[in-house]
């Protein structure tokens, strides 16, 4: 598997239709807060049932951060959390669900896309494309890289790897025209 694109937000609203409701929510957290979908999975309901802003502690890095939670998403993860964990597992509620069962339904909803053009040839979406889509987002609303790092809650001594999130679009654009290209030849 290679590095995620970006894909604009109508065109991942498509491919978002086809999921499963609870791995399309999962990943509509991931584009809202900028959270790696494995942050997302490991959210559990009690902390949510107190309010739409909780502290996560992120997996990969150990930092912590506050979310908040625009008010319809929020309502629609209480209505969907289950007894311990906001995503529970499909066979078993005392585990939450799995980073691959999301990344395979998106997987699978891509392909179906990519006929229509709505997933343009060559574009590697995975789970992490909602974190970058949310990224473009933040860069486009503010044109600020140190408001996109604190979303991502990226160190100020990376701005490189902050740019490569804020210009996910550009850099997928370029990516996918060249693959064109050599397909023309």
């Amino acid at each position: 598997m290679g590095r995620a694109d970006w894909l604009d937000r109508p065109n991942m609203e498509h491919v978002l239709a086809a999921l499963m409701p609870p791995n399309r929510l999962a990943l509509e957290c991931c584009m809202a807060s900028k959270l790696r979908i494995s942050d997302v999975l490991e959210l559990k309901t009690e902390p949510l049932r107190r309010g739409q802003r909780m502290t996560v502690r992120e997996l990969k890095t150990g930092k912590t951060r506050r979310v908040y939670w625009p008010l319809e998403l929020y309502e629609r993860m209480l209505a969907q959390a289950g007894r311990v964990w906001v995503f529970e597992g499909r066979l078993d509620w005392r585990r939450h669900r799995t980073r691959s069962a999301v990344y395979k339904d998106l997987v699978r909803a891509a392909r179906l896309f990519r006929a229509s053009g709505v997933v343009p040839a060559g574009a590697q979406i995975t789970t992490h494309t909602a974190r970058k889509i949310g990224a473009v987002e933040e860069f486009r609303r503010t044109g600020d890289l140190g408001k996109v790092a604190a979303a991502l809650n990226h160190d100020g001594d990376h701005r490189e790897v902050t740019m490569l999130y804020a210009l996910a679009d550009e850099l997928t654009r370029r990516k996918l025209a060249g693959a064109g290209r050599k397909k023309r030849r």
